[in-house]
């Protein structure tokens, strides 16, 4: 997302690493390339079931017309090469609307089954969904395969990684749908709504564009309503303090509808990058 000599940092290095280093005294140390602040990770990879045709989604030629990149020997996708978006629906033989089509790109789109709701619902925009765990992905490919979609396409990885490779002002929306809350205190540095992340997330948004997210856990929808009120160059589109309405072209999932039957809550938010 490694020689067998490296040893990953610990949780408190990152968390050092993401403190101290800055993207000035980074670019010091290289000239070629933008660098950026060492993050930890949003995400924790869990074991669970792959069924038969998702596991051969992973493996069989067939689909990498959906999954673009590989996997390393732990499952982590290889993504180092791709530096945009846009141009892997450059062939308009396979992808029709070409590169130039409005992007959105989802972060997390767990099983795919939302993703490909809106694929399909709108065919004349471009997805790319983004996600580590691979029954989720093997899944989504089976999904995009089976309606025949062409505007469509699923990444192994790790997207603040991704983001920080991408062009300024590249995509139109980003969907974060329902991110782990990391609901220890001591793991809040883990959420992915805080504003260093968001640095990377408003950099490849294109002004006017959106920023999407929508959570079921009151505690964090309100951290991401402070963390997003309070960063400049995105304006709330309901007005400061307030959440979104849900918008009927984000799709409900059965897991949604079962908690709001049982009086849960789910809150939106929907941001636009200022011009």
């Amino acid at each position: 997302m490694s020689d067998n000599t490296h040893h990953n940092p610990t949780d408190e290095q990152n968390e050092q690493i993401e403190q101290h280093t800055t993207p000035e005294n980074a670019e010091q140390k290289s000239e070629k390339k933008p660098q950026f602040p060492r993050f930890i990770n949003t995400f924790m990879k869990r074991r669970t079931h792959v069924s038969k045709q998702a596991e051969q989604a992973l493996v069989d030629p067939r689909f990498t017309r959906y999954i673009v990149n590989s996997a390393d020997e732990k499952g982590q996708g290889i993504i180092d090469g791709i530096t945009s978006l846009r141009d892997l629906f450059a062939d308009t033989n396979e992808t029709p609307n070409g590169p130039d089509a409005p992007l959105t790109f989802e972060i997390g789109f767990g099983m795919g089954g939302s993703l490909i709701e809106m694929a399909k619902a709108d065919p004349s925009r471009n997805f790319v969904g983004i996600e580590v765990h691979e029954p989720g992905i093997g899944k989504c490919a089976v999904m995009a395969a089976d309606e025949g979609l062409t505007n469509i396409k699923i990444l192994n990885g790790d997207a603040i990684r991704l983001m920080q490779q991408l062009p300024e002002n590249h995509i139109d929306r980003i969907q974060l749908y329902f991110p782990d809350p990391w609901q220890k205190k001591r793991h809040y540095k883990r959420r992915f709504v805080s504003p260093e992340r968001m640095k990377i997330v408003t950099r490849v948004l294109k002004t006017g564009g959106w920023f999407h997210a929508a959570t079921d856990w009151e505690h964090y929808a309100f951290w991401m309503l402070d963390v997003l009120d309070n960063f400049e160059g995105l304006s709330n589109s309901a007005g400061k303090g307030n959440f979104t309405p849900r918008p009927d072209f984000r799709p409900m999932t059965k897991f949604e509808k079962r908690g709001l039957d049982r009086g849960h809550g789910v809150w939106d938010l929907i941001y636009t990058k200022d011009s």
